[in-house]
């Protein structure tokens, strides 16, 4: 069969796109180089239950296009920020009541000058135009750049910053992001293992080549992660504008470790709770998610820049960073709480499928997802090929909601709806 549509990944975008196409009456193959879906989403086992090592949360969970989906299959979603603790460190001790409620301050002015600085169409970084400030501005700075968007504020484009600002609530499935996307791909023709090595869009068609010969199909919507778009084989070449939209929307880092229980103290947190600590300028910002759903483990995150140096060491340096932490928190008790022999490194920026978390806009480069979304041209009423993503979504990019919208988004563009 020669289908009307071929899709090459079958991430969230990739998923989204086959439905909608499937929906429009058209057929449809998909192409996965992993031999499992989800892309950057991933649900692995874990002790007492499920390891999000990719995206875990739903963002924006209110308008959120899978939050409806999910409930459609009668998946619980908890509203992470109505449960737990949040609980900021200042040395070894917890921020009183008043400081923190200084920390939530600078961050809610830090949103307010991001949004009045985007006012300005001038280009800028975030860094250049609302830097937050005071003593817990390198905290706020770490927190909303490197743990949030992967990437420092310096790197990141002030407009696309703005654009793509979350709103609560911000759900997490409780079967797991993975778990919710392979539901949702039931019944797609899905090959797994299946990389494709080039893309031919001379036309009439487009012509894909695999390890196993030519797949032909009417169209394509090319799902590829922006570092690997521009050494992708593509004939004719892949566009100027579009190699320069992937060039400017790289992928930052955001790693996470699994610190799996090693017995039954708890140190007196209720599930759900967030940890992490005032920092200092140049200072490295972790995270800690712990005990989510009751379960018997927690989770640790660092992002951006050092996330990237560790990516280059043994998984046991980012360990002994997270071990570190830890104990200076909570002691003996608290190094003593975890199977540090047992935990998981996650390493999206070795993954050759992925070679980062999520992308973020170059300074002055807001543009480049709008311009990475336009259909290929090539002189046709109806486009051949389109690519789709979360780096392809104006407004939620960096989500896996904002990939599922742009998968859907390339169906109606490559069937002429838009």
């Amino acid at each position: 069969m020669t289908p009307d549509v071929l899709v090459i990944g079958a991430g969230a975008a990739g998923i989204a796109a086959a439905r909608s196409l499937r929906e429009a009456g058209r057929s449809v193959l998909v192409l996965e180089a992993r031999n499992r879906l989800g892309g950057r989403v991933q649900s692995l086992d874990a002790p007492g239950g499920v390891f999000d090592a990719g995206a875990s949360w739903l963002h924006s969970g209110a308008t959120n296009p899978l939050t409806p989906l999910a409930r459609d299959l009668g998946m619980a979603l908890a509203n992470h920020d109505a449960l737990g603790d949040s609980l900021t460190f200042i040395g070894d001790r917890l921020a009183t009541p008043a400081e923190r409620a200084a920390l939530v301050a600078e961050r809610d002015r830090f949103h307010a000058r991001v949004a009045a600085a985007a006012r300005d169409p001038r280009p800028r970084s975030v860094a250049e135009a609302a830097m937050p400030e005071g003593a817990w501005g390198p905290t706020v700075a770490a927190w909303e750049g490197d743990l949030i968007c992967a990437a420092p504020l310096a790197a990141m484009d002030l407009h696309d910053v703005a654009a793509n600002a979350l709103d609560d609530p911000n759900y997490l499935p409780e079967p797991g992001f993975g778990t919710l996307l392979r539901r949702l791909a039931q019944g797609l023709p899905i090959r797994l293992s299946a990389p494709v090595t080039a893309l031919d869009w001379n036309g009439p068609g487009v012509v894909a080549m695999t390890a196993t010969g030519p797949v032909a199909a009417g169209g394509a919507i090319v799902t590829l992660p922006t570092p690997l778009l521009g050494g992708f084989a593509f004939s004719p070449p892949l566009p100027a504008a579009h190699r320069a939209a992937a060039a400017a929307l790289p992928l930052g880092l955001l790693t996470k470790v699994l610190l799996p229980a090693a017995g039954e103290d708890r140190l007196g947190i209720a599930p759900f709770s967030r940890l992490d600590r005032q920092v200092a300028e140049g200072e490295t910002l972790l995270s800690f998610l712990l005990w989510p759903f009751a379960r018997p483990h927690a989770i640790g995150f660092v992002g951006g820049t050092v996330a990237w140096h560790l990516a280059r060491q043994p998984p046991a340096a980012t360990v002994a960073l997270m071990r570190a932490e830890i104990r200076s928190r909570f002691g003996a008790r608290g190094e003593a709480a975890f199977d540090w022999p047992r935990c998981l490194v996650t390493a999206w920026g070795t993954d050759r499928w992925a070679r980062g978390a999520y992308s973020h806009a170059r300074p002055g480069q807001a543009g480049a997802r709008r311009a990475l979304a336009r259909p290929f041209p090539h002189g046709g009423e109806v486009p051949l090929v389109v690519l789709a993503g979360e780096a392809c979504h104006p407004t939620l990019a960096g989500t896996v909601g904002g990939a599922w919208e742009s998968g859907q988004r390339a169906a109606a563009r490559i069937l002429g709806l838009g």
